[in-house]
C-alpha cells in the first residue's frame, strides 16, 4: 500500500487548472451550503423553504466570476505560500460583495435575498479557511513525502535574521534539504520559533549535544560578518560529528541581488584560513596610484596577476605587464582587456634577467611605480638550481632597481618571503640579499633630487599561488589518495592572495624607502591539521579513505618559518596589520661588490662557490636536509 501511494506521489504532476477551479468550487458550494444549516440550525424544512438551492447557485456563480478574475486558481499548490493566501482572500471578498450586489438587486424588485446576509458571512469565513487550508494540507502532504521518501538531507542554518529567513526558502526551494532549525550565538533569539522553525542555541556545549542527539546532514552559514574564529569553531564542531558544512556568498555578490541556490556553496578550506576582512585606506592609495604608469613584473603569476587587478582599480594612466610565461601573459592579455577601458595596457613578454630587453623597456615606458612580483619561489627547486635563483632573484631585482633608479622611478616595491628570514635554502637566501640590495640602494640615494623609494614587503605562503600546497592536497585527495606531508610537525603561516596584494599595496603607499614591511599572519598552522580538515571538508575521512604519507622534509625545507631574525625587531605603522622590521643594514658599495661576483660565479656554474658566497655575505643562512650543509660545516671548522 506505501509503495502505491509512494508512486501515485512522484508520478503526480501539476494539475490542469480546471481541475483546481472546480475543487475551489466544490468547497465555495459546501461553505454556502454550511452557512444555510448553520443559519437555520440544521432544520432542513426551513432550508427548502428559503430555496437554499438558488442562494448556493448564485454564491457559486459568483465564486466562479471571482475566481476567474482574480486569478487564484494559477498557484500550484503544492508549493502554496502568502502571496496565494492573499489572492484567495481577495477572491472571497470580491464573491461577497457580488452575491451583495445581488442581493441589493433583488431587494430593489422587492424579491426576497437569494442568499440570507448571515449565511454571506459565514460563507465568506469559512469558504477562505477550506480553500486555503486544502492547499496547506496538500503542502504538506508533498512536503511529509519528499523529507520521509526522498531522503532530504536535514539542514541547520547558522544566523537567524533576515539573510536566515532568505536563505532557509532558498535552500528548501532545492527539494534536496530541508531546515530543522536556526542556531544563534544571542541568547534572546535561543527557544523562540522563527518562520515556523525552532531556534537553538549555537554555543559550544549546547550545539554538541544537539548534534550528539539529533542527526543533521548539513550546517550553512548564514551569519553576516561571521568572526573567522568563530567560523572555524563552528566548522570543527561539525567536522567532528561528520556534518557537512555550506556558506552563503556576501550580499553584495547575489546575482542580481537575489540569493540562488547554486551560490550556496560547500566551505573550502580558504575560507577557513581567512582571517577578518583588511580595511585600506582606499584614497591614500588612489592617490598614489591615480593617473601614474605602473609596472608589475611576474604579472602573469598568481601574486602579479591579482595586483594587476587590483591596481585598475585606482585608474592608472598605463599599466606595463611584464612576464615570460607566453601561456599566461596572453590570458591575462585577454582577461584585462575587458576590464581596462581608458587605461593603456602595455604587455611585455620578456626576462627579467635580459639586460637589453629590460632597459629598452624601461627607457620607453618610464614607469612611475615598480611592482616587483617576478621571483623563482619553489624551495627544492631552487636547491637544485642554485644559479637560477641567483639569475632570478638576485641579480634580476638588482638589474630592475638599478635601472629604475636611472630613469627616475618615483616607487620600487619589492616583494619578497618569510623565507628569507634566517633562511635555510637557497631561495630564502637569494630573497635576502635581494631585500639587503634593495634597501642599501635606498640608502645610497639619500640626499639625491630625484632619488627613488625602495620598499620591501615581506609575508607567508599565499593560498592558491603557485606552488602552494592546497591545490596540490585538493588533487591528491580528488585521485583518492594519498595525501603527502614532509613532517607531522611542520607548520607554516597562510594568507590569501588578495589580502597580501591589498598589503603590498598600503605598504607600497606608506613606504618612504628603506623600509620592509611584514605582514601579520595570524598563527602558524600545522600543515597535517590542515591536510586532515581538507580531506573532512571533502567528506571523507583521514586514514579510513584518504591515507596521509609523511615523505621527509625536503631539500631547504624547514619545519617552522619565522618573520623576524633574532637580531630583528620591528616598528608599528597606523596599519594594525603591518609591521616594520628593524634590520641590519649594509653599506651600498660593500653589497654592490658582492653582488657582482654573481655574474662570474653563474657563467661559472661552480655551485658550491655561489652558495659558500651566499652564505658569506648572509651569515645566517644554515642549510638545513640540503648537500650545502658541508659549507657550514666547513666554516664552522675555519672558524674553531
Amino acid at each position: 500500500m506505501i509503495q502505491w501511494w509512494i508512486k501515485l506521489i512522484r508520478n503526480l504532476r501539476i494539475l490542469p487548472r480546471w481541475v483546481i477551479i472546480f475543487i475551489d468550487l466544490t468547497f465555495i458550494s459546501f461553505s454556502v451550503f454550511l452557512g444555510f444549516l448553520l443559519r437555520f440550525n440544521f432544520a432542513l424544512n426551513d432550508l427548502v423553504l428559503h430555496e437554499y438551492q438558488r442562494g448556493i447557485v448564485v454564491y457559486s456563480v459568483g465564486g466562479l466570476i471571482a475566481i476567474l478574475l482574480t486569478g487564484s486558481y494559477k498557484g500550484i499548490i503544492r508549493y502554496t505560500g502568502l502571496q496565494d493566501g492573499a489572492r484567495i482572500f481577495f477572491m472571497v471578498m470580491l464573491n461577497l460583495f457580488l452575491v451583495v450586489g445581488v442581493n441589493l438587486f433583488y431587494a430593489s424588485n422587492k424579491l426576497p435575498y437569494p442568499v440570507p446576509y448571515s449565511v454571506v458571512m459565514i460563507s465568506f469565513l469559512s469558504s477562505f479557511l477550506f480553500l486555503f487550508n486544502y492547499r496547506l494540507l496538500v503542502k504538506y502532504i508533498f512536503s511529509y513525502y519528499e523529507d520521509q521518501m526522498l531522503k532530504r538531507s536535514r539542514v541547520l542554518i547558522f544566523g537567524a535574521g533576515q539573510t536566515g529567513i532568505i536563505t532557509r526558502h532558498v535552500v528548501e526551494s532545492s527539494k534536496r534539504m530541508r531546515v530543522m532549525g536556526f542556531l544563534e550565538d544571542n541568547p534572546d533569539k535561543v527557544g523562540k520559533v522563527l518562520d515556523g522553525v525552532r531556534i537553538y542555541s549555537a554555543r559550544k556545549p549546547e550545539l554538541e549535544q544537539l548534534l550528539r542527539d539529533r542527526s543533521f546532514d548539513e550546517l550553512v552559514i548564514a551569519a553576516k560578518d561571521i568572526d573567522p574564529d568563530r567560523r572555524n569553531e563552528l566548522v570543527d564542531l561539525c567536522v567532528q560529528h561528520r556534518v557537512r558544512v555550506r556558506v552563503i556568498p556576501p550580499i553584495d555578490k547575489w546575482a542580481k541581488g537575489e540569493l540562488s541556490f547554486s551560490q550556496i556553496k560547500e566551505i573550502n578550506i580558504e575560507d577557513l584560513l581567512g582571517r577578518e576582512a583588511i580595511r585600506l585606506n582606499k584614497e591614500n592609495v588612489e592617490r598614489d596610484l591615480k593617473g601614474k604608469r605602473i609596472c608589475v613584473t611576474g604579472a602573469a603569476g598568481s601574486i602579479g596577476r591579482e595586483l594587476v587587478h587590483q591596481v585598475i582599480q585606482y585608474h592608472p594612466d598605463s599599466i606595463i605587464a611584464i612576464d615570460q610565461a607566453e601561456s599566461a601573459l596572453y590570458e591575462l592579455e585577454r582577461e584585462l582587456v575587458a576590464l581596462t577601458p581608458g587605461i593603456k595596457l602595455i604587455i611585455c613578454l620578456a626576462d627579467i634577467t635580459n639586460k637589453e630587453r629590460m632597459q629598452a623597456i624601461f627607457t620607453e615606458q618610464r614607469p612611475d611605480v615598480v611592482y616587483h612580483a617576478a621571483a623563482y619561489k619553489h624551495v627544492p627547486m631552487m636547491e637544485s638550481h642554485p644559479s637560477e635563483a641567483v639569475a632570478c632573484n638576485i641579480l634580476g631585482t638588482k638589474l630592475l632597481a638599478d635601472l629604475s633608479a636611472e630613469v627616475g622611478v618615483q616607487k620600487f616595491v619589492m616583494i619578497s618571503t618569510d623565507k628569507a628570514v634566517n633562511p635555510t635554502n637557497v631561495m630564502g637566501c637569494s630573497k635576502r640579499i635581494a631585500e639587503i640590495y634593495v634597501q642599501s640602494l635606498n640608502n645610497f640615494q639619500e640626499g639625491k633630487p630625484h632619488r627613488t623609494a625602495f620598499v620591501t614587503t615581506r609575508f607567508g605562503n599565499v593560498l592558491g599561488s603557485n606552488g602552494s600546497v592546497i591545490p596540490l592536497f585538493k588533487r591528491q585527495i580528488a585521485s583518492g589518495g594519498p595525501v603527502t606531508v614532509t613532517h607531522p610537525e611542520i607548520t607554516r603561516y597562510f594568507m590569501t592572495i588578495p589580502e597580501a596584494c591589498q598589503l603590498v599595496l598600503e605598504a607600497g603607499t606608506m613606504g618612504k624607502g628603506g623600509e620592509i614591511f611584514l605582514f601579520d599572519m595570524g598563527k602558524s598552522m600545522k600543515i597535517l591539521d590542515l591536510a586532515r580538515k581538507m580531506i573532512w571538508l571533502s567528506g571523507l575521512e583521514p586514514d579510513r579513505d584518504i591515507e596521509i604519507h609523511f615523505t621527509g622534509l625536503r631539500e631547504g625545507e624547514k619545519l617552522y618559518e619565522e618573520l623576524l631574525s633574532n637580531q630583528e625587531n620591528t616598528i608599528p605603522t597606523h596599519h594594525k596589520k603591518i609591521l616594520i622590521a628593524r634590520v641590519q643594514e649594509y653599506s651600498y658599495e660593500e653589497i654592490n661588490r658582492f653582488v657582482e661576483l654573481f655574474h662570474d660565479l653563474i657563467n661559472d656554474r661552480n655551485e658550491l662557490k655561489m652558495v659558500a658566497l651566499m652564505k658569506e655575505l648572509v651569515p645566517e643562512y644554515k642549510s638545513n636536509y640540503s648537500r650545502y650543509e658541508v659549507l657550514d660545516t666547513q666554516r664552522f671548522s675555519e672558524l674553531n
